[in-house]
C-alpha cells in the first residue's frame, strides 16, 4: 500500500494517490466546512477499499440490469404465449434467446448488451424483436 499526496497543477487542489493491491486510486479531497482537505492515510485506505469493492461488483450490477431488460422484453411478448395464440417461429426463437441470455453471454459482453444509442435505445441485436 502506498499513500501519496499530490497536487493538481492546474487547480492546486491536493488529492491522494493510494495504491491497494497493485491498483492506484486517485482520491478527491473532502469538503470540510467549505475547505477542501486531502484524505488522511486511514481515510484513503477506507475510500480505496470502497472503490475497489464497488468496481469488483460491476459485473453483478450489469447482469442485474441485463436481467431486468430481458424480463421486460419477455413481459412485452407474454400475451403471444397464451394458449389461444399461435406464436411464430421467430417469436418462439426470440423468447428462447431472451431466456438464454445469462448463459449465452460472458461478463466481457455485458457492456455490449447494455450499449445504447443517442436516443437511449438498446443497440445490441439480441434485443430486437422479430
Amino acid at each position: 500500500m502506498t499513500y501519496k499526496i499530490l497536487t493538481d497543477t492546474d487547480t492546486q487542489i491536493k488529492y491522494v494517490s493510494y495504491t491497494l493491491d497493485s491498483v492506484e486510486y486517485k482520491l478527491a479531497p473532502i469538503n470540510d466546512g467549505g475547505v477542501l482537505k486531502h484524505l488522511t492515510e486511514s481515510q484513503a485506505l477506507e475510500q480505496a477499499t470502497k472503490v475497489k469493492d464497488w468496481k469488483s461488483k460491476s459485473a453483478n450490477r450489469k447482469l442485474a440490469q441485463i436481467k431486468e431488460i430481458r424480463l421486460q422484453k419477455l413481459i412485452e411478448t407474454d400475451y403471444l404465449a397464451m394458449s389461444d395464440n399461435i406464436m411464430s417461429e421467430d417469436m418462439i426463437d426470440f423468447r428462447k434467446q431472451m431466456r438464454d441470455i445469462p448463459q449465452d453471454f460472458s461478463e466481457d459482453k455485458y457492456d455490449e448488451l447494455l450499449a445504447r444509442d443517442e436516443q437511449g435505445n438498446l443497440t445490441h441485436i439480441v434485443w430486437e424483436k422479430p
